[in-house]
């Protein structure tokens, strides 16, 4: 299959000017070595990961675009503050994009990487905001027929998470869930899985709208943070499931330790359950996500047996092992336009990804807003 020599892919650098500088530049095209294959990369999603690395810690308040088309660049700047803590990162050009989906169109020798040749693959593994990616061919996710690149963009961010969530649950022998920012395009996803697994959860929203959002998929325990009675209604719905276990997306504030604080009480009701150190059963709250960049606080009071920590899944995936790894990769595929289906609000290209007035409108990680980039628009 022809194709150019060179090709575009989106860079983030932290520059000696004191900002973040975001632009495509011209790359030779890979050749794919023996176990490798080219993809053409169709469609590519913006996930709440692929900021940080987009953006880090600038003011995205004051970003601004220069030229147009394929030479747009997007400067935005950063406190000294920030400075020092991307230090590591100063004067280095990141290829971004976490995940995406495309055609194969050219393979190394190996059987494995021929097998795909022509197919619609997903694929992870950064550098994916480019027209093409160089990817080992057993890291790739073969689409079912009918699938397309759309279909399988977001392949494996949200639905693995999702999926990964219960594998946790089961693995440290809890029986329910807790999740925060639950009417994100993640959290639809872990509603209809745990609907159809089986699963207890309890769902943490913002705002009204977003409560209604749930109940109307079926969800059965929905809980409005921003409401007077969120400590009450949230310790009911803990009691009601048994939930021991939270993943939190916010990551700053209070809102893990109000978890904390509800699962502490949910256990009290329970006769046999409670010692002068707190409940017996452990309690634990894994910190996912940043969408608040402020302190984690924690107002102890929930007894002894508890822990809040980070949870990452390529952490997990690599603890579960490539048993457990491939099991989840075949449910996504089998499941891809029914639990795991993934909605866009926009389809844009590569420059405009970098134009200040879309970008202010993805860095707000709005509910109902994601956004699709089509590298080849």
């Amino acid at each position: 299959m022809s194709m150019n020599s060179t090709y575009l892919q989106m860079f983030s650098t932290v520059t000696d000017a004191g900002d973040v500088r975001l632009q495509l530049l011209e790359k030779p095209t890979p050749q794919p070595e023996t176990n490798q294959v080219l993809v053409k990369i169709e469609a590519t999603p913006i996930n709440p990961s692929d900021l940080g690395v987009m953006f880090g810690l600038s003011d995205m308040a004051n970003a601004k675009s220069s030229g147009a088309g394929n030479d747009t660049v997007l400067t935005a700047p950063v406190s000294q503050q920030g400075l020092r803590v991307m230090k590591a990162r100063l004067g280095q050009a990141l290829a971004v994009g976490n995940e995406g989906a495309g055609t194969v169109v050219a393979t190394g020798d190996s059987e494995l990487a021929k097998s795909l040749e022509g197919k619609i693959v997903a694929v992870m593994g950064g550098g994916m905001y480019g027209q093409y990616r160089c990817v080992d061919a057993a890291s790739c996710l073969p689409l079912l027929e009918g699938h397309t690149a759309k279909d399988g963009a977001s392949s494996f961010v949200n639905p693995l998470t999702a999926l990964s969530m219960i594998e946790t649950m089961k693995l440290e022998e809890h029986s329910a869930l807790v999740h925060t920012a639950a009417a994100s395009n993640l959290g639809q996803m872990l509603v209809r899985i745990c609907q159809a697994d089986g699963v207890e959860l309890v769902n943490i929203v913002r705002k009204e709208e977003q409560a209604t959002l749930l109940r109307d998929m079926g969800a059965k325990y929905v809980v409005n943070s921003s409401s007077d009675s969120f400590m009450a209604d949230l310790t009911d719905a803990i009691h009601a499931t048994g939930a021991t276990l939270g993943f939190d997306a916010t990551g700053g504030g209070s809102l893990a330790s109000s978890i904390l604080t509800c699962m502490e009480a949910a256990a009290a009701r329970t006769p046999g359950g409670y010692s002068i150190y707190g409940s017996i059963k452990h309690k634990q709250v894994y910190l996912y996500g940043g969408l608040d960049t402020s302190a984690t606080v924690l107002n102890r009071g929930y007894g002894m047996a508890w822990g809040v920590g980070g949870w990452l899944l390529p952490n997990f995936l690599a603890k579960a092992g490539m048993e457990v790894a491939a099991r989840l990769r075949t449910r996504v595929a089998n499941e891809l336009k029914t639990n795991f289906a993934s909605h866009y609000s926009d389809e844009i290209s590569l420059s405009e990804a970098l134009q200040a007035e879309t970008v202010q409108r993805y860095v707000m990680k709005q509910t109902g807003e994601k956004f699709l980039i089509c590298p080849q628009k």
